[in-house]
Order: C-alpha cells, then structure tokens, then sequence
C-alpha cells in the first residue's frame, strides 16, 4: 500500500476514484488522484467505507478524521481531512 503519511495536513481534500468489487485491495496515487479499489461490493456505503479506511491507513490517521464530502453514490469521491 502506498504510504501518503506526508499528506496528512489538517483541512487537506482528497479526490478519490474507487474501484469496488475488485479481487484484491490496493490504494496509488496517480496524477493527483487517489485511486483505491476494495473488494467490498457497492451496496449501503460499503465500498466507500472500506475506501475511506484504506485511505485513512495510508495516511496514518483515524478513519473517523476522514469526511465524505460528495460522491457517496459515485465512484468519484471527495474526502477531507478534519
């Protein structure tokens, strides 16, 4: 997994793409886009959920720091760092 450590500044906002359904998890950071793919399916926020975790693990910080800004339906994300 990629280490965004270095990026975890308060008020600091994420685009993400996420890939759900996939057959393994793996988070890279790709032209100023996180793109992470989870092997939850999309139902009930699952898939975001176990994006936002990724992502927070990657960061070094608690997923409770992450908040979901728009896209709770849509593969395109947007998380900000509280």
């Amino acid at each position: 997994m990629t280490d965004l450590s270095h990026m975890a500044v308060e008020g600091t906002t994420f685009a993400v793409r996420v890939t759900p359904n996939a057959r393994r998890a793996a988070l890279e950071l790709v032209d100023g886009v996180v793109r992470i793919s989870v092997t939850e399916v999309p139902e009930a926020g699952r898939a975001t959920e176990a994006a936002r975790a990724s992502l927070a693990k990657a960061l070094g910080v608690a997923k409770t720091r992450l908040v979901l800004l728009r896209g709770a339906a849509s593969r395109d994300k947007l998380f900000r760092l509280e």
